[in-house]
């Protein structure tokens, strides 16, 4: 496995050390895991990007329960009460 060479403050560090020994493994798999759920989490931001925008577009609501259809946009601003 290659190795990577990292800097950082040493708050930074004293961070890493204790999480890593909280978790009973090194500050370089630690680092790792970290580097990888970020890698994992833009790899799933990307994918679901991709399958919003794959989709058609939305053209008609979704039917209602009761079986009656939605008003349109010039029906509901087109009320009196909004012409004061």
């Amino acid at each position: 496995m290659p190795n990577l060479t990292i800097t950082t403050d040493e708050e930074t560090l004293r961070w890493a050390r204790i999480e890593a020994a909280k978790q009973n493994t090194s500050v370089s798999k630690l680092v790792g895991e970290m580097l990888a759920r970020l890698r994992r989490q833009d790899d799933d931001y990307e994918r679901a990007m991709q399958d919003f925008f794959s989709r058609a577009p939305y053209l008609d609501p979704p039917a209602r329960a009761d079986g009656r259809r939605w008003p349109t946009r010039e029906e509901l601003y087109d009320r009196p009460v909004l012409k004061r």
